[in-house]
């Protein structure tokens, strides 16, 4: 049962971390490229389609499952400890999304100055921060990816 919940909780991590390295280098690129019209209401329809069941299962599983493989391996060594840095790396990214990315996105949802001004309180915070948070939940997926190489070799 370890085994398969680590897997699981590896798996999310992954996704979590591709999906935050796609936004890096080719969502907002990408977006950047635009006008600011075009950027503002090009992230306003991403912030209403990433909160789906797809986008929460896995962002949300990744530290759950994490967790719950960190109690099914207590007496696992360094396999422990690979899990309990990967699951404070995923819970990281989960702190920097609610205490920075959610509140600048409401704030560009909910604004109403024109297109340039809502883009320049937005972008490069956005972006320098997603940065962050790549990084963030990449380590974690390698610290998960650690722990299954740990167990196996136990």
């Amino acid at each position: 049962m370890g085994i398969a919940v680590l897997v699981a909780a590896t798996i999310a991590a992954g996704l979590v971390a591709g999906l935050f390295y796609a936004y890096s280098i080719s969502v907002m690129p990408g977006l950047a490229r635009g006008d600011d019209k075009t950027f503002v209401e090009g992230m306003r329809g991403i912030n209403i389609a990433i909160i789906n069941g797809w986008f929460m299962l896995a962002f949300l599983g990744a530290p759950l499952l994490a967790a719950v493989a960190g109690v099914l391996h207590l007496n696992a060594g360094a396999t422990l400890w690979w899990v309990v840095a990967g699951f404070a790396c995923l819970l990281a990214t989960i702190v920097v999304t609610r205490a920075v990315h959610i509140p600048l996105n409401d704030a560009l949802d909910a604004g109403r100055d024109g297109y340039a001004e809502l883009r320049a309180r937005f972008e490069s915070s956005w972006v320098r921060w997603n940065v962050l948070r790549t990084v963030v939940s990449l380590a974690g997926f390698g610290c998960l990816v650690a722990a299954l190489v740990s167990r196996a070799r136990a």
